[in-house]
């Protein structure tokens, strides 16, 4: 039996195009292509005898595990995942999937963000989940509109510079 872990919170259950597709890709891949890899991996090592030395074995076991972990969880989740398509009339207000020009009114250093679901969020590209407090402090609100947020360095003010979907 595991330790009890109280659930984790909800996350908002939207997604963009690209990233519902990338979604079904990444399943497709596992269950197609490299689930069956590995299974065959698993076997071949398993027929060499003693598993309990066996570090190969030990290695594929624990990789199968992954991967059905990854994809019980994906095959739970595209289903519940809604497609947020087009973009909306007033496109000077901040709504799921606009890119973000921010100033920091303080310092005057300029940021661009892209506001996705919880599921495509990538720090590198710049992509911020929905559910974040940058993203919850900005959402709804007008170009040249100033707003604070409340980050992890504390209170954060910022000037919305551009909107672009």
């Amino acid at each position: 039996m595991t330790r009890w872990r109280p659930p984790a919170p909800h996350s908002t259950a939207i997604i963009t195009r690209e990233g519902f597709e990338k979604l079904k890709a990444e399943l497709d891949h596992l269950w197609h292509t490299l689930r069956p890899e590995v299974v065959k991996a698993l076997a071949a090592a398993a027929a060499e005898g003693d598993r309990s030395e066996n570090a190969e074995y030990t290695y594929r076991k624990k990789q199968l595990g992954e991967i059905d972990r990854r994809v019980r969880y994906l095959s739970k989740r595209i289903p519940s995942l809604k497609v947020a398509e087009g973009s909306p009339a007033d496109r000077d207000v901040v709504f799921f999937g606009a890119t973000i020009e921010l100033e920091n009114v303080e310092s005057g250093e300029s940021v661009v963000y892209r506001i996705v679901g919880p599921d495509e969020t990538d720090a590198r590209l710049g992509w911020i989940s929905v559910d974040s407090p940058l993203a919850r402090a900005v959402l709804k609100k007008r170009l040249d509109d100033e707003f604070e947020a409340e980050l992890p360095g504390g209170h954060t003010r910022f000037a919305i510079v551009a909107v672009s979907y």
